[in-house]
C-alpha cells in the first residue's frame, strides 16, 4: 500500500524521497545521473510542479501512476496488523509463552514492590494538617554522646504555648498508647488507646461518625474509633453511653470517628481519653520535676509558620526552664526540637542527635529491586525479540517486494512488540492480585491494587508502551531497513558481532540476579548471627504478664506461692519493665572516682528478690539477692558493661549515692543480658529491689509439664487475685524474636524477588538456548554425521551460556561485597562477608544455567541428523 501524496511539497526537494514509491522508483537514476542538480534545487524551495516536471523526464508512468492514487483504509491496515501478530504469537507458542509469562513475572514484582513503596511514602498524608504537624523530641548529653528521646516532661506543653503561642496552632500532651480494659453491661474488650488533650480532634483532623471534635472538652468523656465502638456495642448507638474503663474510671462516648489508615502512626489509636483525666487519675501532679520525661507530645505550628524555623526558635526552651529552677539537669544540656510528621516513619532513627534515616533505606532498597526485576524481564523480552527477529528476514523481503513500505514494516513489528506487552501487562494484574494475601502477610501491610487511582494506570499503561516502542525498535527499524534483493538472493547474514548485544544483556541479568542472591544470603546470615549472640539469661519458658490490680503487688509472697504450689511454676519475679525491653534510665548518681563533669546515666530495673533465680542470669562475682540480708533493700547488682562505665576493676562493696535516693551498696555483677536492640552495645545497667513500683509478673514454667496445663494453672492463680482483668500473657522468647521481625520480613522479601529475578533469568536463558539450538540445527546434524558425540554437542551449545554466568559472577561479586558491606556498617554487632557465599552464589548459578540450556542441548544433540539436514 502506498501513502498519499500531499498536494505540496513543504520546503525541499529532498522531502520527495520521504516518500517510499518515488524513492524506490527514482532513487538510483536521480541521484546517478542528476546528482549535483537535484542538490541544488533542493536548495530552493520547489512545489508540486516543479518535482513533476523533473520526474517526467526519467518515469512518466509514475506520475500517471500517482495521479490515480486512492487513500489507504488506515482502519483496515491496522486490523491486518493485529491478525498477523496474533498469528505469530500462536504459531511461536513457546517464545510466546517466555515472552509474555517473563515478562507478566517480572511486571507482577515491580507492581508488588511499587504498592509497597507507595504505602511507605503516604505514611500519615492521610492527615490533613501533615506538613504541619510535627513530634516534640530532645537531644541530651550523656559523658559526651548525644541521645535523642522521643519522651517529654508534661510541662513541655504549656511551655511552648506560652512563650510560643504565635508559632503554635496546637501543642498537647499524650500518654504512649497502651491496653486498656472497657467494660459495658459486663461485657469487657481490651484496646489499645491514649489519653490526649482536646485539640488533638483537630490537630489530626478526626472524621466524626457521631458526636462531634468537641467532645473531650468533658474531663469525663471518651471518643471511640468505629470499630471499637462496634465491639463495645455491637448495633446499639454509642452516643450517651457510659463504660467502665479498667475497672475505675467512669466514662461517657461523646463522639465516634472512623478507623484511622493501616499506614499511619495513630493506626491502632482505637479510643481516645481527655488528658485531664489521666493527670487526675494517676496522680501526675507529683510529677512535676523536668526530668520526669514520660509522656508524649505533639504540636502543629501555624500555616505561615516555617518547620526548622520554629524547631531552631524552641532549642533551649527546656535548659532555660531547668536553669531557672536550679534543677541539675542543665548538665546534660537538653535541646528540644520539632520531628515534623513526614519524617516519622522513614526518618526515625538517630545517631548522636542527628537523623541518620531509618525505614527510607528499605524504600530505596525494595525500589531498586523492583527495577531491576523489571529490567531482568525487559531484557529478556528485547533479547528474544531481537533474536527471533532475524529470522523473519526472508518475511521483510517478501512484503517489500509485494509493496509494503517502509512505516508499514516499523508499524508491524511495533504492534506485535505491543501485544505481547500488554497481554503481560494484564497478566501482571491477575498474578499480583492473587499474591496480594501472601505478600500482605509478610510485609505486615494491608494494600491492594489501586483500581480506581488514575495514576496507578497511567504508569501502567506508559510503561507499556515505553516497553512495546523499545523492545520493538530493534525488528521494526533494523529489519525494515533490509533491501529485498539482498535478503531473497540470500545474501543478507545477521553478521558475526550481531549475538554481542545479547551476550551482554544476559551478563547483565545474571549480574543482578547473583548480586541480590548474595545480598539475601547476608541478610539471612547477619539475622542468624544476631539471634545465636548470646543473650546473658534463659527465656526458654518464661511467660510475661501485666499487673492491673494491686492484689498480686501487695500480696506476692502468697502470689508466689500459689504458683508454685500449683505445680507447674518453678519461680516468679515482678519488674518493673519487660525483660526484652528498657523503659526506665535514670542519672543523678556520684561514686567514689567519678568525674565531676560527668554526665551520667544507666538503665535502672526494679525487681523482686527471685528474679535472677526465675531468669538464671550467670553472676560473674559478688552475689545475688536473699531475703536473709534486709540491707540488700539499698543494693544493687549491675551487669558487666556498668561495672566497666563506673570504672571499677572490683566494684562489689562498693557504694553509689543516688541523689536523695540514698547510698546504695554493689553486691554483685552479672553478665550483660540483652534487653534493648539485639544489634546494639548493651546498656550499663543497675538491678535494684522493690515491690510497690512494679507492673510486670515473669512466671518461669516447669519444663516437666505442658505448656497448655501450665497456662491453664498460672490463668487460675492469677484470676484469684486479679478477678476483674483478663489473663494476658507473652513468651519471653517469642517478643524476643520479633526484634527480628523487620529484618526477617525485609530477608524474605528480598529472597523472594531474587528467586523471581533469578527464574526470570532462566527464562530468558532457556528461549535463547531454544533459538540457538534451532538456528545451529544444520551445523549439529554435520558435526553428527562426522561422529560427534551427545556430550561433545551439549558441550559445545552450553559452553558459551556458562562462560557468561562465570563472567556475570565476577562481576557481581566485587559489587556485592562493596554495598553488602557499607550495610552491615550500620550495625555494630554484625557478621563477616565469608567467602563462601560467593562460592556457593557462583556454583549454584553456573548449575542452575546448566539445567536450564541442557534440556534444548540434549533435545538438538538427541535429533535424528537425516531430519535435521533436510529441515530446510
Amino acid at each position: 500500500m502506498s501513502q498519499p501524496l500531499p498536494p505540496k511539497l513543504p520546503h525541499r526537494f529532498f522531502r520527495w524521497f520521504c516518500h517510499p514509491d518515488l524513492r524506490d522508483a527514482i532513487e538510483g537514476d536521480l541521484i546517478e545521473l542528476y546528482g549535483e542538480r537535484v542538490r541544488e534545487i533542493g536548495k530552493r524551495k520547489a512545489d508540486w510542479k516543479f518535482a513533476k516536471d523533473v520526474l517526467l523526464l526519467f518515469r512518466p508512468g509514475i506520475i500517471r501512476q500517482m495521479e490515480g492514487y486512492q487513500p489507504v483504509n488506515n482502519i483496515g491496515m491496522y486490523k491486518s496488523y493485529f491478525k498477523i501478530g496474533w498469528r505469530n504469537l500462536v504459531k511461536n507458542k513457546g517464545y510466546s509463552a517466555i515472552n509474555i509469562g517473563g515478562l507478566a513475572v517480572g511486571l507482577t514484582a515491580a507492581i508488588l514492590i511499587a504498592l509497597w513503596v507507595h504505602d511507605e511514602l503516604t505514611f500519615n498524608k492521610n492527615f490533613e494538617n501533615y506538613d504541619k504537624i510535627a513530634q516534640v523530641l530532645q537531644n541530651q548529653t550523656f559523658n559526651g554522646e548525644v541521645e535523642t528521646w522521643w519522651s517529654q516532661a508534661r510541662q513541655i506543653a504549656p511551655e511552648l504555648r506560652n512563650q510560643y503561642g504565635s508559632d503554635f496552632k496546637h501543642v498537647i500532651m499524650s500518654s504512649w498508647n497502651g491496653s486498656h480494659k472497657l467494660t459495658f453491661n459486663e461485657q469487657d474488650v481490651r484496646k489499645e488507646g491514649s489519653f490526649m488533650e482536646p485539640e488533638v480532634t483537630e490537630m489530626l483532623t478526626l472524621k466524626m461518625l457521631s458526636g462531634t471534635r468537641d467532645g473531650l472538652k468533658d474531663p469525663y468523656s471518651i471518643l471511640l474509633s468505629e470499630s471499637t465502638a462496634k465491639d463495645v456495642f455491637g448495633d446499639l448507638s454509642p452516643l450517651g453511653q457510659a463504660i467502665l474503663m479498667d475497672d475505675k474510671l467512669e466514662v461517657m462516648v461523646t463522639g465516634v470517628y472512623e478507623d484511622l489508615p493501616r499506614n499511619s502512626s495513630f493506626h491502632d489509636l482505637t479510643f481516645i481519653a481527655p488528658w485531664e483525666l489521666y493527670v487526675t487519675s494517676e496522680n501526675l501532679e507529683e510529677r512535676t520535676g523536668w526530668g520526669n520525661s514520660w509522656f508524649h507530645s505533639i504540636a502543629q505550628i501555624e500555616d505561615n509558620a516555617d518547620m526548622d524555623q520554629v524547631s531552631l526558635k524552641i532549642k533551649d526552651v527546656k535548659l532555660n526552664a531547668v536553669v531557672a529552677a536550679g534543677d541539675d539537669d542543665d548538665r546534660f544540656k537538653p535541646e528540644i526540637f520539632l520531628h515534623p510528621m513526614s519524617k516519622w516513619h522513614l526518618y526515625s532513627d538517630f545517631n548522636n542527635g542527628v537523623s541518620v534515616g531509618g525505614g527510607i533505606q528499605y524504600v530505596w532498597l525494595f525500589g531498586l529491586v523492583g527495577v531491576f526485576v523489571l529490567m531482568l524481564a525487559c531484557i529478556n523480552f528485547i533479547n528474544l525479540n531481537t533474536a527471533r527477529s532475524e529470522k523473519r528476514a526472508k518475511e521483510v523481503g517478501i512484503r517489500k517486494t509485494l509493496g509494503s513500505v517502509r512505516i508499514q514494516l516499523i508499524n508491524q513489528f511495533l504492534t506485535e512488540s505491543m501485544m505481547v506487552v500488554v497481554l503481560s501487562f494484564f497478566l501482571s494484574l491477575v498474578l499480583a492480585q492473587l499474591a496480594l494475601p501472601w505478600f500482605n502477610e509478610v510485609s505486615g501491610k494491608q494494600i491492594g491494587l489501586l483500581w480506581t487511582n488514575p495514576f496507578f494506570w497511567i504508569i501502567g499503561l506508559g510503561f507499556t508502551i515505553i516497553t512495546g516502542m523499545i523492545a520493538g525498535s530493534f525488528p521494526a527499524f533494523y529489519l525494515s531497513s533490509f533491501h529485498p534483493a539482498r535478503v531473497l538472493k540470500g545474501a543478507f547474514r545477521a553478521g558475526r558481532f550481531s549475538a554481542i548485544p545479547r551476550k551482554i544483556l544476559v551478563v547483565a541479568q545474571f549480574t543482578v540476579s547473583i548480586t541480590l542472591i548474595i545480598g539475601t544470603l547476608i541478610v539471612f546470615k547477619q539475622i542468624q548471627f544476631t539471634k545465636d549472640r548470646p543473650i546473658g539469661y534463659d527465656n526458654i519458658g518464661v511467660i510475661s504478664a501485666p499487673i492491673r490490680a494491686d492484689g498480686i503487688r501487695d500480696h506476692f509472697d502468697a502470689f508466689r506461692n500459689d504458683l508454685q504450689n500449683s505445680g507447674a511454676v518453678k519461680e516468679v519475679a515482678l519488674t518493673d519493665s519487660p525483660l526484652t525491653a528498657t523503659n526506665v534510665t535514670n542519672g543523678g548518681f556520684t561514686w567514689e572516682g567519678k568525674d565531676p563533669g560527668m554526665a551520667e546515666e544507666f538503665a535502672t530495673l526494679r525487681v523482686t528478690h527471685e528474679f535472677g533465680e526465675m531468669i538464671d542470669w550467670q553472676i560473674l562475682d559478688g552475689r545475688d539477692f536473699s531475703r536473709d540480708f534486709a540491707s540488700d533493700s539499698m543494693a544493687f547488682i549491675i551487669n558487666e558493661s556498668a561495672a566497666r562505665y563506673l570504672g571499677m576493676e572490683d566494684p562489689v562493696g562498693k557504694s553509689l549515692k543516688w541523689g536523695n535516693n540514698g547510698e546504695y551498696k554493689i553486691i554483685g555483677v552479672v553478665k550483660d543480658m540483652i534487653t534493648q536492640s539485639p544489634y546494639s552495645p548493651v546498656k550499663q545497667m543497675l538491678f535494684f529491689l522493690n515491690y510497690k513500683r512494679v507492673n510486670l509478673a515473669h512466671v518461669k514454667i516447669d519444663p516437666k509439664v505442658s505448656a497448655t496445663e501450665a497456662l491453664s494453672k498460672i490463668e487460675t492463680v492469677f484470676k484469684k487475685y486479679d478477678p476483674s482483668n483478663a489473663f494476658e500473657y507473652s513468651f519471653v522468647d517469642q517478643d524476643y524474636g520479633k526484634k527480628f521481625d523487620n529484618e526477617r520480613r525485609i530477608a524474605k522479601l528480598t529472597s523472594a524477588f531474587a528467586g523471581l529475578a533469578m527464574l526470570i533469568s532462566c527464562l530468558g536463558l532457556f528461549g535463547l538456548a531454544s533459538f540457538i539450538a534451532e538456528q545451529r540445527t544444520k551445523e549439529i546434524g554435520i558435526r553428527k554425521v562426522m561422529g560427534a558425540s551427545v556430550a561433545n554437542l551439549w558441550g559445545m551449545l552450553s559452553k558459551d551460556f556458562v562462560l557468561l554466568v562465570v563472567i556475570s559472577s565476577l562481576i557481581s561479586i566485587p559489587i556485592a561485597y562493596h554495598y553488602l558491606s557499607s550495610w552491615l556498617e550500620n550495625y555494630e554487632y554484625r557478621t563477616s562477608i565469608s567467602w563462601w557465599i560467593f562460592a556457593f552464589t557462583g556454583f549454584g548459578a553456573v548449575l542452575i544455567t546448566l539445567m536450564t540450556v541442557s534440556y534444548q542441548a540434549l533435545k538438538a544433540a538427541l535429533m535424528n541428523p537425516v531430519r535435521s539436514l533436510r529441515s530446510e
